[in-house]
């Protein structure tokens, strides 16, 4: 063994040890070249993508060097940065490493968790190390661009290591891979010197996806994905058959335009308007939907109810409008959340002020006109029972022809208005829940109860239309049947009990594929994944076909041309991961 081999390995020994106790947070270096970070199970898991999860964890990399950082930098300014910057993958950090010196470098870390390298002249008994991944450059035939190296440790100490090879091939626009599943497991049963092997699949499709309209308006995400497994496979990119176990990752943000809820979230983003005005001091007023102002809509509202027309019939003239709008958001989409057909005088109110007042002087004029009518007894009208807030306080004292003075001052006129539209909010929600059969008032409960400050009643009306968001977008997009939009219902309303709101988090319900098997069978899965076991944990074969590359790192369109790298771009491409590992023993 040559000298400065034995020196290398001794020295990367000590680095690492030094490192893993003392939990070093910030990359150190080895020799001039390479890069060392020390991943610790919290932190983001850069093979995740493949489908691997790791724990603790040392990363190397290549050091890049100033001169070419000071390229890159002068690069990123010119005109052709932003073609340059895509093709690169956007990578400004460290480099990966040439596959020969990842090599080396797997090797001189083997060599410190051999307990028969004494002539290392390492300090008391080895310590087994964490895993070793290193980035590598893909330069060698195999596309390799990541070795990995684990100790196998038993009762007795280190008695082997496990290497892993990842390899990383495309873009292709072929998905039909140059060898079969009978290859993989041949050759994984060569590596491991196994009579039998066992096979999982797994694979991943894309339900729905929502598109930007437009640069000029924010993008609300809105996906629905499902997660399939199944053992035994019979062959490559088989379609996972109706026995598989599968999930559906729903992740919805409300806000799209296109959405059978627009005209609701809309009403609700007036709402939190309303509320972060009290908390702030200022209240952002939204852009009014109607041509008239305020003060001549509830003039027409007040001069309609005096002269003793049928206030409903008037209401419903207006409520026809709000379902047209509703509607047409999406012609081809028939609007699942219809106004109620029972507003009340205080939600009727709700509904020409939410859509016109532009300013505090507004509500204050439209809260006179109100407050002078109803103590003239020029009107009585009715409103639900339970109706709570100061307004509602004020009709009904109305009644008997005694009103209390109400200063329209301050925070007052907001704090009116925001209890009036919690009160019309709470009760479409339950309209839909319950009318759905969806929820009971017991399960509602927590999202509407008036017992709270109206910060609070604010934030849980919130999570509630979340939910509502997410069963209306799986009962549209997939039309799923009730028992499971119900199942979906009950699961989301659990978790929001227990967890503060989260527009970007992903909801995870299990469903039997046969449920969806139209919107999966006949369509190419985003990933999809065979596992070779042979009954050995630490050693495992993966091949993957995915349309997105699942190693970051790599510049898959160094060796295209321009027109042949923006072809790619317009086409749908394919790409192929690997992961072999092969077991060494120590003894």
């Amino acid at each position: 063994m040559l000298p400065n081999v034995n020196l290398a390995a001794s020295g990367l020994y000590d680095l690492l040890i030094k490192a893993m106790e003392e939990v070093k947070k910030d990359p150190f270096f080895y020799e001039t070249d390479v890069q060392v970070k020390l991943i610790t199970e919290n932190r983001t898991n850069s093979l995740e993508g493949f489908g691997s999860k790791y724990g603790v964890r040392f990363i190397m990399e290549k050091v890049r060097s100033k001169e070419k950082e000071m390229d890159r930098t002068e690069e990123s300014q010119s005109e052709e940065s932003v073609i340059s910057d895509f093709r690169m993958n956007g990578n400004f950090g460290p480099l990966a490493l040439p596959v020969k010196r990842a090599r080396q470098l797997i090797g001189l870390y083997t060599m410190t968790q051999n307990p028969n390298m004494t002539h290392l002249k390492i300090k008391g008994p080895v310590k087994p190390l964490p895993p070793l991944w290193v980035k590598c450059d893909s330069s060698d035939p195999e596309s390799t661009c990541w070795l990995g190296a684990e100790p196998i440790r038993t009762k007795k100490g280190i008695t082997g290591i496990v290497l892993q090879v990842v390899t990383c091939k495309g873009p292709t626009p072929d998905k039909t891979s140059s060898v079969s599943l009978e290859d993989l497991k041949s050759s994984h049963l060569k590596r491991h010197k196994s009579s039998t092997v066992t096979t999982r699949g797994f694979a991943q499709y894309e339900l729905f996806k929502s598109t930007p309209l437009d640069e000029t308006i924010p993008f609300s995400h809105t996906t629905i994905g499902l997660d399939i497994s199944w053992s035994p496979v019979d062959e490559l990119l088989q379609t996972p058959p109706l026995t598989s176990a599968s999930v559906l990752n729903i992740r919805v943000e409300p806000g799209d335009p296109r959405s059978p809820l627009y005209h609701l979230h809309r009403e609700l983003k007036f709402l939190i308007a309303l509320a972060d005005g009290l908390t702030t001091g200022v209240t952002e007023w939204p852009e009014p939907t109607e041509a008239k102002s305020s003060v001549d809509l509830v003039q027409e509202f007040l001069n309609d109810l005096k002269s003793k027309l049928d206030g409903f019939d008037s209401a419903a003239k207006k409520v026809k409008v709000l379902k047209c709008d509703a509607a047409a958001v999406d012609d081809s989409i028939k609007c699942l959340f219809t106004v109620r057909g029972d507003l009340d005088f205080a939600e009727q109110l709700w509904c020409r002020m939410r859509m016109s007042v532009t300013s505090y002087q507004d509500l204050v004029k439209c809260f006179t006109l109100i407050l002078q009518c109803l103590r003239r007894g020029d009107v009585q009208p009715w409103l639900h029972r339970g109706s709570s807030g100061l307004l509602s306080k004020h009709i009904q004292q109305s009644y008997h022809g005694a009103m209390d003075i109400v200063p329209l001052t301050g925070t007052t006129p907001i704090r009116m208005l925001l209890e009036v539209g919690l009160d019309k909010i709470k009760r479409d929600y339950i309209n839909f829940f319950i009318g759905r059969e969806l929820a009971s008032l017991n399960h509602l409960d927590y999202f509407i109860s008036t017992s709270l400050d109206t910060q609070e009643q604010v934030r849980r009306i919130r999570k509630l239309h979340h939910i509502l968001e997410v069963v209306i977008s799986c009962m549209v997009y997939l039309k799923l049947p009730h028992e499971i939009l119900f199942t979906l219902a009950q699961s989301c309303i659990i978790y929001y009990k227990r967890n503060p709101l989260n527009e970007k988090h992903t909801f995870q319900l299990p469903i039997r594929p046969i449920v969806i098997k139209n919107f999966y069978q006949s369509e190419t899965p985003k990933k999809w994944r065979v596992e070779i076991n042979s009954g050995q944990k630490e050693v495992k074969t993966l091949w993957q076909l995915s349309d997105t590359p699942s190693i970051s790192h790599l510049n898959f369109s160094k060796d295209l041309s321009e027109s042949a790298f923006n072809s790619i771009l317009e086409e749908k491409v394919y790409f192929t991961n690997m992961v072999a590992c092969s077991k060494v023993h120590f003894t």
